[in-house]
């Protein structure tokens, strides 16, 4: 659609801070990214066509993004 900024992805990171490398698992985070983006951006489009507040919109897909848990938590430090 016109008149929307271009989103790069992040430069993806290991824990540790480190960028990751595999170009596969670096492609498989870029088309989530896009994936996700696309879905939040016509949610958004969506809700404001409907009447809702953008401010009320944002925060319920701000919250939304707070609330994933991590299904795979690193093991506590000995």
């Amino acid at each position: 659609m016109p008149g929307r900024p271009e989103t790069t992805p992040p430069v993806w990171r290991q824990e540790d801070g480190a960028p990751v490398s595999c170009l596969e698992k670096i492609k498989v985070l870029n088309d989530n990214y896009a994936e996700l983006r696309q879905m939040a951006q016509d949610a958004l489009e969506d809700g404001l066509l409907l009447g809702c507040s953008e401010a009320q919109l944002r925060a319920v897909l701000h919250a939304m993004i707070d609330s994933l848990t991590n299904p795979h938590p690193a093991p506590p430090r000995r």
